[in-house]
């Protein structure tokens, strides 16, 4: 295996991370409050480490990566990035590592959980970089989502194969590219959601930090109440853009260049997205308005706002909807598992996974009536074939796994049965609060014992890198020569 490359992109990627402290940095100075030379020694430490990791990579950052070393960079980078992300944290709110590493991980990974009380009136220099890390990781999950997982065949992910998942020399002007383009979309959504936000009556602070943790569907807030410190029209701003960070970002960049917004209503994820939504809310509005809990207008805007939260994987606060009852509470359940479309900022199973799950059930109950028919299975008119089935299982089978195993490990660290499984399900979907009182959308996850957070913690990292990319490194063979 070879690692000077990896440390040397290992140490670009610090230098990038060093470079966006100097936001709440400048910030923190401009205000003249705590956090400007806390932010000043976080961003000396991240250099001095990116420098060195650089130097180790010498002038072998040219070298081709493999299959294994793309394994490790893509799960190495993540690690890395959040242990240095985390000392702002520690630095200004003199918290424990293991909440500050919670907190980092919750943010760059987009899950929204968080340990942190009082945002209503802490350090706006810690509030913009919370907001940031939902930010870079939305981004940087959506490039690895397009460009490296469907390579190296992670959980079905080759179905979405293109030009950028190529990474033969032939191919990296047109990764760039795609990069670039997704970058200008990312920029150009939260530019559009930021000034909807400020329309919506929020101030300039308030509707940036919103803008940059609505479209990477992350959930942070700057205030204990989430969305429900602000207006409707606010709510209603979130929906539209959450909606559209669920989306495939490829698919914006095809309907630009195309003049045509057909690449987006005729993709099969995006009709089954639409379905979904369509149905919970219609389903849970009715529900809410014949129970006399709201009149039909605020049923539909909490129950569409909740339910393009929960299946986004977001995760703001709007309203408990665990006070709701039962029917609701097992309606965000079963959300909790869906996530939007493959090639969004979202996390959990995914569209295209339950799409070919049922499309694999009807195929073998056709089968059962008719054993020697040939019936191709197809996804968006290209071939499944059996070796993106197999990893589809594969993924599935692990995400079981690692959602049923943190459970029993949080129980055993004195959480109870629904707290502990509902927190899982919740870290490894990457959506934010839990459907208990201590972490639903009104609570936190403060309570944990330090080792409970740095379960959820690794959860969340597995659930943002899709389970097998983090387990293959967990098996013997990967580190054979």
């Amino acid at each position: 295996m070879v690692y000077r490359p990896l440390f040397f992109i290992t140490g670009l990627v610090l230098s990038k991370m060093a470079v966006f402290m100097y936001f709440p940095m400048a910030l923190a100075f401009y205000e003249d409050s705590l956090g400007g030379f806390e932010f000043l020694s976080a961003i000396i430490i991240t250099h001095i480490a990116s420098f060195i990791f650089i130097f180790l990579g010498g002038e072998e950052q040219r070298s081709r990566l493999g299959v294994r070393e793309m394994f490790l960079l893509t799960t190495g980078v993540w690690v890395l990035a959040s242990l240095f992300a985390t000392l702002p944290f520690v630095l200004i709110e003199h918290i424990t590592y293991s909440d500050a590493f919670f907190e980092t991980m919750s943010g760059i990974t987009t899950t929204g959980s968080t340990v942190l009380h009082g945002l209503d009136t802490m350090h706006p220099s810690i509030l913009l970089w919370r907001s940031i890390l939902q930010w870079l990781g939305g981004v940087g999950f959506i490039v690895m989502g397009v460009a490296i997982l469907p390579f190296l065949n992670v959980g079905g992910m080759r179905l979405f194969q293109t030009e950028s998942s190529d990474w033969s020399d032939k191919a990296t002007s047109k990764t760039r590219r795609v990069a670039l383009d997704i970058l200008l979309v990312y920029v150009f959504l939260t530019i559009c959601c930021f000034i909807g936000y400020l329309l919506a009556g929020m101030n300039n602070f308030d509707a940036l930090n919103h803008a940059m943790t609505t479209i990477s569907t992350g959930g942070y807030s700057t205030s204990d109440g989430s969305m429900g410190h602000f207006s409707h029209f606010a709510h209603w701003n979130a929906i539209i853009f959450m909606f559209l960070g669920g989306l495939p970002f490829l698919l914006f960049i095809r309907a630009f260049n195309h003049r045509n917004l057909s690449p987006l209503y005729k993709d099969a994820q995006i009709q089954g997205f639409v379905k979904i939504i369509l149905a919970c809310t219609i389903s849970l509005t009715l529900y809410l308005f014949l129970n006399g809990q709201f009149n039909w207008l605020d049923a539909l805007r909490l129950s569409l706002f909740n339910v393009i939260s929960v299946i986004t994987t977001t995760g703001f606060g709007l309203d408990d909807f665990i006070t709701w009852g039962d029917f609701s509470v097992m309606m965000f359940f079963a959300l909790f598992f869906v996530g939007a479309c493959s090639g969004s900022t979202t996390g959990a199973i995914k569209i295209f996974r339950f799409q070919i799950a049922f499309s694999l059930l009807k195929r073998q109950l056709m089968l059962l009536m008719h054993p020697h028919a040939i019936l191709p299975q197809k996804y968006n008119n290209r071939k499944i074939s059996d070796d993106i089935l197999r990893s589809l299982i594969a993924f599935v089978l692990a995400y079981i796994a690692t959602i049923m195993i943190a459970s029993l490990l949080l129980t055993l660290l004195g959480s109870s049965a629904m707290t502990s499984l509902t927190a899982a399900i919740t870290a490894v979907s990457n959506v934010g609060p839990g459907l208990t009182e201590e972490i639903g959308p009104s609570g936190n996850f403060a309570h944990f014992s330090n080792v409970s957070k740095w379960i959820l913690s690794i959860c969340m990292l597995m659930g943002r890198l899709e389970i097998l990319t983090v387990v293959v490194m967990l098996t013997r063979h990967f580190w054979r020569r």
